[in-house]
């Protein structure tokens, strides 16, 4: 479904006053199809998102749907006394069911959010201060749902970061070798068994459940286009429990490297030490008050460990031949598996450093 006509019959499911336009395809996502609906209220153009869920992804959009009621209601109250509180959460639109989703002729789920205006993601960081601006708001974001109400969040993706897990499943797509691919990533796949020990410290540090975003890409933070700061975080299908150190590794993951994700030139691949400093800053200004003392001292471990997660799964499919994420050419996921290790490798040789940047800041 791509064309404007259809776009407009999906609109037509949601609460929006005014005629339908256009719909344009926008966003950079992986999982998920996102279209930019613009509509006429009384002359004026009014956007609207909408989203079409991946149910092979997420098998239970329900579940989804109710933790992101949940989560933007919560994030709506804790930002009602601020000017700018519009802006600063996402707003579900409700069908004209009054649920909030949608469900298509075809069985697709759909949503719809208020578009934020004057403002806009990035994929790739252009500075420290988009950095620390970002780390800053998703460091929030972990702190305003710090009470959020019982009963717990749906596990989204259950074991989503468990990471000793996803190494088991890369075990298993080595030995199965479905697509027959096993032999062009050889040295992948060395580079990957020799850190298998390092998938279960996380897990095994005892450290207290949060609730968390999970994909603290850096593209899932909107800046403002005049002050730039970071305003509001979006995608949050994989808002569920987790540790808030999954968080913080993956803004290392996406953040710190000026190359893109699926970047072939692997010399542009690198962690540039400035952005990890400006990423710890903010995340420390906003989450440092409620961070324990284990939390803090796995900080720069946690984004070799995410970084490298997040190349495994690239890797494993890879291996069954491009199953889980979208790919745009051939060897797309083994461009984002080899990026993801050179930016493991580069963290290694400056972990002591950024420890020592994590003590210093928390020593103050």
């Amino acid at each position: 479904m791509s064309n404007d006509c259809n776009i407009g019959t999906v609109a037509g499911k949601f609460q929006v006053c005014g005629e339908f336009i256009f719909a344009t395809p926008c966003g950079s996502g992986h999982i998920n199809d996102t279209w930019c609906a613009t509509f006429t209220q009384v002359g004026k153009p009014v956007r609207v998102i909408l989203q079409r869920i991946n149910h092979k992804i997420f098998r239970n959009p329900v579940a989804l749907m109710e933790n992101i009621e949940r989560v933007t209601a919560h994030l709506a109250t804790q930002e009602s006394g601020h000017p700018d509180r519009q802006r600063r959460a996402l707003r579900l639109v409700p069908a004209r069911d009054g649920r909030s989703w949608s469900v298509d002729a075809e069985g697709y789920y759909w949503r719809a959010y208020g578009f934020i205006e004057g403002a806009r993601t990035y994929d790739v960081v252009e500075s420290s201060e988009q950095a620390y601006q970002a780390a800053k708001a998703f460091g929030r974001f972990q702190q305003l749902l710090a009470d959020l109400p019982v009963p717990r969040l749906h596990d989204t993706i259950p074991d989503f970061h468990h990471t000793a897990k996803r190494f088991a499943a890369l075990e298993q797509a080595i030995a199965a070798d479905a697509a027959g691919r096993a032999i062009l990533a050889q040295s992948e796949i060395a580079f990957a068994l020799a850190r298998k020990p390092i998938t279960s410290v996380l897990l095994d540090a005892n450290l207290p459940e949060r609730v968390t975003h999970n994909d603290t890409k850096f593209n899932n933070v909107m800046l403002d286009d005049l002050t730039g700061e970071g305003i509001c975080v979006i995608d949050l299908d994989t808002v569920m429990p987790g540790l808030a150190l999954y968080d913080f590794g993956d803004m290392v993951r996406t953040a710190t490297s000026p190359a893109a994700e699926d970047e072939r030139d692997l010399s542009k691949v690198t962690m540039q030490f400035p952005m990890f400093e400006a990423l710890l800053r903010g995340y420390l200004a906003s989450a440092g008050a409620f961070l324990t003392k284990d939390e803090v001292s796995y900080l720069a471990f946690s984004g070799k460990l995410i970084t490298f997660e997040m190349g495994i799964r690239f890797l494993a499919d890879y291996l069954a031949g491009d199953t889980y994420y979208k790919v745009h050419r051939d060897g797309h996921n083994l461009d984002r598996c080899r990026t993801q290790f050179k930016l493991v490798a580069s963290i290694e040789q400056q972990e002591s450093e950024m420890n020592r940047l994590v003590m210093t800041l928390m020593s103050r």
